[in-house]
């Protein structure tokens, strides 16, 4: 038997020693608890892609045409019972127009009747607060009468069509310009015929989640009456949830990062210590229990965290914008007029979309944009209308 000095672990390999039991907590949470309880989370560290990602696909992409024809049916009840909007055309001054940026493709999934039915119902359902919101219809498909699910919605919306016999997009463009002239056309359509006070322009694969108009109504009302988000040349409804990750070089988030690691450390601590039947934590505890926080939400996923947001509208984070994408984005009446002629000195090109033109003018005109967390909308669309993917998947 080894002399008590000389044992190799001593009062460390003892259970209650603190250094054993943390230990032990690391190596089940991080190795059992963790990995079986977040293999299946999309957005998560854990996440066995292997696996689940072409499974999940084909079920997304199932669900997602059945939810195009139960958008389908919600306008052919509509239509049946006469309960379209007012009539297409009478434009009135809006509060918020939603205009929905819309393109013909894969027809079986109709993309804008899941768009259009989720906002029409929502927007029924929020009653006198969003009594001057506004639904536009942009068609910027080249032959506009082929799209079939915009002539359906021409019934209930406001319709303006980007081409037709009199118009038709130049054959030298190239698609990142002819969808950056074509989000300019419906911003300036949107100004002009409606002359609102912001507008919320939606492309037509992005579906709102139910929360929307609550959101919006507290930010329009409270949060954006601050000069610094007043004055923003735009707001982004959403932000790519594999982009959402603390480990991305954006300073705000390490700062939050950091802050969950100070409540986590903090309250892990002090249940630790009570657990122990100690006075407080000590400060080698509070700071393994702020990285084991760190750690553990960045691997679990920031997404699933920020969901937590979801439970009341001022819990929503306005925080400074990053460069993709463009699925719904909201702007006030002077920054749309400050956008619209920004663009139209700018020419988009492979490498340089429409997303990173308007990103690029926060640099070179001084412009501030700000992002919502979590996300407002959902992106349902797995096939581009620039590039073609005939296998798309969730990731």
């Amino acid at each position: 038997m080894l002399p008590r000095g000389l044992q190799p672990c001593g009062r460390l390999c003892r259970w209650s020693s603190p250094f054993l039991q943390l230990l032990a907590l690391t190596a089940v949470t991080f190795v059992v608890l963790a990995p079986l309880t977040c293999h299946r989370l999309l957005h998560s560290y854990y996440y066995l892609r292997r696996w689940y990602l072409n499974p999940m696909s084909q079920d997304f992409l199932q669900q997602n045409q059945e939810d195009g024809l139960r958008a389908l049916r919600y306008f052919e009840r509509l239509r049946v019972n006469n309960a379209s909007e007012p009539p297409p055309g009478e434009a009135r001054r809006a509060g918020l127009l939603i205009t929905i940026i819309t393109v013909q493709r894969h027809p079986e999934f109709h993309y804008v009747l899941q768009v259009a039915s989720r906002f029409h119902s929502l927007l029924r359902q929020c009653g006198a607060p969003c009594q001057r919101h506004q639904i536009l219809l942009c068609n910027v498909e080249a032959d506009p009468g082929t799209h079939a699910d915009a002539q359906l919605l021409a019934g209930f919306f406001g319709v303006a069509n980007r081409y037709g016999s009199r118009q038709a997009p130049e054959p030298s463009l190239n698609q990142f310009e002819k969808e950056k002239r074509d989000y300019a056309y419906c911003l300036e359509k949107s100004l002009r015929d409606y002359d609102p006070a912001h507008v919320l322009l939606v492309e037509d694969d992005a579906v709102p989640e139910d929360e929307i108009f609550p959101v919006l109504n507290h930010l329009l009302q409270d949060r954006f009456s601050k000069p610094h988000l007043r004055d923003a040349l735009y707001v982004k409804l959403y932000h790519p949830e594999r982009l959402q990750r603390y480990l991305n070089p954006e300073p705000m988030r390490i700062l939050e990062w950091l802050g969950v690691g100070m409540l986590g450390g903090s309250l892990l601590g002090f249940a630790y210590a009570w657990a122990a039947g100690r006075p407080g934590p000590s400060w080698p505890v509070t700071l393994f229990f702020a990285l084991y926080s760190m750690l553990l939400v960045e691997l679990v996923g920031r997404h699933y965290l920020l969901e937590l947001r979801r439970l009341a509208p001022p819990l929503y984070n306005v925080v400074p914008a990053t460069e993709c994408c463009t699925p719904a984005m909201l702007f006030s009446a002077p920054s749309a007029r400050r956008a619209l002629g920004y663009l139209k000195k700018l020419r988009c090109r492979s490498g340089f979309a429409k997303d990173t033109a308007l990103y690029s003018l926060l640099r070179t005109k001084g412009e501030r944009a700000f992002v919502v967390e979590p996300n407002l909308v959902r992106h349902v669309g797995m096939f581009s209308s620039l590039r073609v993917n005939i296998n798309p998947k969730l990731l």
